[in-house]
C-alpha cells in the first residue's frame, strides 16, 4: 500500500535516523523545532510504531495518543481539575435512579467529510465495538450498559441492548446498575464515536483489518485529521476544518515518531527534533534535575508495573510458586537505586489515591517466606525450579526492570532467569497468543476506580492474558457492581483484590510516574494522571 510523502524536507533526517550528523554539519541551518514552532507544528515521539489507528481494536498508549487527535468523545476529562467537561456532548442529564443518562450532542458536530455526527452514529459505532466478530479487547466497558454482555456473548439481541437515537441530537444510555465513575468512563478510546459509513465502505464493519485507517480514507471527529501515514517514520495529523471547536484549536500540525529508544528519543530532543519525547532514559534522571530542570517533566500517573504469570504452563500453575517469586523481589531498591523517577514500590495492584479505595497493604518483600514456599511446592537447593523465561520490551524502563528482577532471583532464589528482549508489537502478539513463562507489563487506569484495575483479571476479561479463572473474584467484582453504599462496595473490592494478590496470577513491582522531556515553547501541555490530553488549547510560542 502507498503512502503520501512528507511534506516537511527536515524530517527526513529524523526518519532516516541521522539526527546529530544533520544537527553538527548544518548548525547554522533552522532546527526542526524552530521551523515547526513558525509553523505551529509540535513534533512529537511516541514509543511505538503503530499497527494500526481503530479505536475499537488497538489497545497500546502510544496509539492512544494519537486517537486524543483524531477522534473526539462525548465528554472529556479536564487536566487540571481531573472533572468531567463538555465535548461532542454539549450536556448531559441523568435521572434520580443513576440509570438513565441522556446526551445532547452539539448540533456543530460535524466528521471531517462534512457530514453531521449524528446520534445514530454514536450507536452503530457502539454497537461495533460490541460486535462478538470484532473481538474489541474493551468490549467488557460496555459490559455497565444493560443487555450489553449477553449481545458481546452472543446470547442477546441488540434491541434489548439500552443504547438510543431519541433523534439526531440525542442519545439515551440505560445502565444495568448505578455506576459512580460513568461519565468519566466515557473519555476513553474505546467510547468515541467512529464513522461507521466510512469505515463500511471500506471493509468489513464488524472485522479487523479494513483499510479505512490509511490517509486519504480515514474520517475523524476531533481537532485533526491524517494527513501522512509513512510506517516507522512518522504520522501527520492536520488541524481539521470542520471540528466544532476548530476556532480555538491554535496548532496547524502534529507529527508523532515512533522512536523505540528512550536513548534515542533524548539524542533527538537535544538535536533539536523533537518538542516532547514520550520516554526518558532512567539514568539520566539526576542529570537532568541537576543542570536542565527547566526541560524535565514528571508526572503523576495512574499506572502500575507489573508481571504477568502464564499460569497455564509449568511450574507457574502452582501459586506457592508465584506468590514465592513474587515475595523474592527488592522493590524498595528498584525504585530508590534503579529507577529514580519517583517511582513507589507496590505491594498492590491497585495505585493509592483513590478517594474511596484503600489497596489492602501485603510486605514490599520477605525472602524467608519465598524460601519456604519454594520447598512447599517440592523445589530445594537439590531441585531447584527449571531456567526461567521473562519477556520484557526494548522500551522504556523494561531493559533495566528486567535486569532487576534477574538479578533478585538469582541473589537470592539462585534461579536461571534468562532475560528475552522484544519490540512493543511482538510483545502484544505474544501476550495475546500466551507464549510466554513470565511477561513484564505495565497497566494505566481508565478512570478514577478501582475496577479499572481489578476489572483486567475477570476470567473473561479481555485483557487478562494470563490464563488465571477464579470464579470467587468474579462473584465478589459482581456484587461489588451491585453495592451502592461506597463502604460496602470498598470492602468487596479490597476482598477482591486480596484474592487476586493471593492467587498472584500476577507481580505489582512499582506505581510509575512519565518522565519525559519538553520544550519550554510548548504551552498548555496538561495531560491527567490518565494520560490524556485535551489538545485544544495546546500551542507553541517563544
Amino acid at each position: 500500500m502507498k503512502f503520501s510523502r512528507p511534506s516537511f524536507s527536515f524530517l527526513w533526517p529524523l526518519a532516516a535516523g541521522l539526527w546529530l550528523l544533520s544537527a553538527t554539519s548544518c548548525a547554522k541551518r533552522e532546527l526542526p523545532v524552530d521551523r515547526a514552532l513558525r509553523e505551529q507544528t509540535v513534533l512529537r515521539a511516541i514509543d511505538v510504531d503503530p499497527s494500526d489507528l481503530d479505536p475499537h481494536v488497538v489497545v497500546g498508549i502510544a496509539e492512544g495518543k494519537i486517537f486524543s487527535a483524531l477522534f473526539d468523545r462525548l465528554v472529556r476529562t479536564d487536566g487540571k481539575t481531573l472533572r468531567p467537561i463538555p465535548a461532542l456532548a454539549e450536556r448531559w442529564d441523568i435521572s434520580a435512579d443513576g440509570l438513565v443518562y441522556t446526551f445532547h450532542l452539539r448540533p456543530t458536530a460535524r466528521w471531517s467529510n462534512g457530514e453531521p455526527l449524528t446520534a445514530q452514529d454514536c450507536i452503530d459505532s457502539w454497537r461495533r465495538a460490541l460486535t462478538p466478530s470484532l473481538a474489541a479487547d474493551y468490549a467488557y466497558q460496555f459490559y455497565c450498559i444493560k443487555g450489553a454482555e449477553a449481545f458481546n456473548k452472543s446470547t442477546g439481541d441488540f434491541s434489548a441492548v439500552g443504547l438510543a437515537a431519541l433523534d439526531a441530537h440525542t442519545v439515551r444510555i440505560t445502565l444495568e446498575r448505578p455506576l459512580p465513575y460513568f461519565i468519566g468512563l466515557l473519555d476513553q478510546s474505546v467510547w468515541s464515536p467512529l464513522p461507521v459509513r466510512a469505515i463500511a465502505a471500506h471493509g468489513d464493519l464488524y472485522r479487523r483489518g479494513t483499510a479505512w485507517t490509511r490517509p486519504g480514507k480515514m474520517v475523524t471527529s476531533g481537532p485533526f485529521t491524517l494527513k501522512e501515514w509513512i510506517p516507522a517514520q512518522h504520522i501527520r495529523i492536520e488541524k481539521s476544518e470542520t471540528y466544532w471547536n476548530a476556532a480555538n484549536v491554535r496548532l496547524r500540525a502534529m507529527v508523532f515518531f515512533p522512536i523505540e529508544s528512550a536513548d534515542t528519543q533524548e539524542r533527538a530532543f537535544r538535536a533539536g527534533q523533537l518538542h516532547v519525547t514520550d520516554q526518558f532514559p532512567m539514568n539520566k534522571v539526576a542529570a537532568y534535575r541537576n543542570n536542565q530542570s527547566q526541560l524535565l517533566r514528571t508526572d503523576t500517573y495512574f499506572n502500575t508495573y507489573f508481571l504477568r504469570f502464564n499460569v497455564r504452563r509449568p511450574p507457574f500453575d502452582d501459586p506457592r510458586v508465584r506468590r514465592a517469586l513474587s515475595l523474592a523481589l527488592d522493590r524498595q531498591v528498584l525504585t530508590t537505586r534503579i529507577l529514580l523517577a519517583g517511582q513507589q514500590p507496590a505491594a498492590a495492584f491497585t495505585p493509592p489515591g483513590l478517594s474511596d479505595y484503600t489497596p489492602p497493604v501485603r510486605p514490599l518483600s520477605d525472602l524467608a517466606a519465598a524460601r519456604d514456599l519454594l520447598t512447599e511446592a517440592g523445589y530445594t537447593e537439590a531441585r531447584r525450579l527449571p531456567p526461567i523465561e521473562l519477556l520484557i520490551p526494548t522500551k522504556g524502563s523494561g531493559p533495566l526492570v528486567g535486569e532487576a528482577v534477574q538479578e533478585f532471583w538469582r541473589r537470592d532464589l539462585g534461579l536461571d532467569v534468562r532475560v528475552l528482549k522484544q519490540d512493543q508489537k511482538v510483545i502484544y502478539a505474544e501476550r495475546r497468543a500466551g507464549n510466554y513463562q513470565i511477561l513484564l507489563s505495565d497497566w494505566i487506569g481508565d478512570y478514577f476506580d478501582a475496577t479499572t484495575f481489578l476489572d483486567m483479571f475477570l476470567s473473561d476479561s479481555g485483557n487478562n492474558h494470563t490464563g488465571w479463572k477464579n470464579a470467587d473474584y468474579d462473584a465478589l467484582l459482581a456484587n461489588a457492581a451491585r453495592t451502592l453504599d461506597p463502604a460496602a462496595r470498598s470492602a468487596l473490592l479490597q476482598k477482591a483484590e486480596v484474592l487476586l494478590l493471593d492467587a498472584a496470577p500476577i507481580s505489582p513491582l512499582y506505581y510509575n510516574t512519565h518522565a519525559y522531556l519538553i520544550q519550554p515553547v510548548v504551552k498548555n501541555w496538561e495531560p491527567t494522571s490518565l494520560d490524556s490530553l485535551i489538545y485544544d488549547h495546546v500551542s507553541l510560542e517563544r
